[in-house]
């Protein structure tokens, strides 16, 4: 049960941590300048985990890899960057993270339906009916 948990404590973690940091960087710092130290950094703690982590080698995962990764690299720097210039713009990190995770969950229901044949029950459709309502309430001024 533990390890099924895990994965969840460390997004959460992650997600705060990423958060705090993002609308802590220095107004004058270029926002692709920090996005590319921070991956510098990342690319560091991935090599130690891709030596002591197991697995497959970084040759294999090469050879191995589809669009897919190439997505998700861009996918991470448009969201970086975004998060970056919603905060320089004002947003608070209370709200623009509830704004977008929500928006995005929203996006994705219909693609879990039809692309990766996921099912929607009673009791998730009832969550993005609360979803949708929260989402209302957060955009009203």
């Amino acid at each position: 049960m533990r390890s099924h948990f895990l994965p969840i404590v460390m997004i959460i973690f992650g997600g705060v941590l990423y958060h705090v940091a993002q609308k802590s960087v220095p107004r004058p710092v270029n926002p692709f300048a920090a996005i590319m130290f921070a991956y510098a950094i990342g690319i560091a703690l991935c090599a130690i985990g891709l030596a002591f982590g197991g697995g497959g080698g970084l040759l294999d995962s090469v050879k191995n890899s589809n669009w897919a990764v190439a997505a998700l690299g861009v996918g991470a720097l448009i969201i970086e960057v975004g998060f970056m210039l919603a905060y320089r713009a004002g947003w608070n990190v209370s709200v623009a993270s509830v704004v977008t995770n929500i928006s995005v969950a929203l996006i994705l229901i219909p693609i879990g339906l039809f692309v990766f044949k996921e099912h929607l029950s009673l009791r998730s459709a009832a969550g993005v009916a609360c979803c949708l309502l929260g989402l209302y309430l957060i955009s009203k001024k």
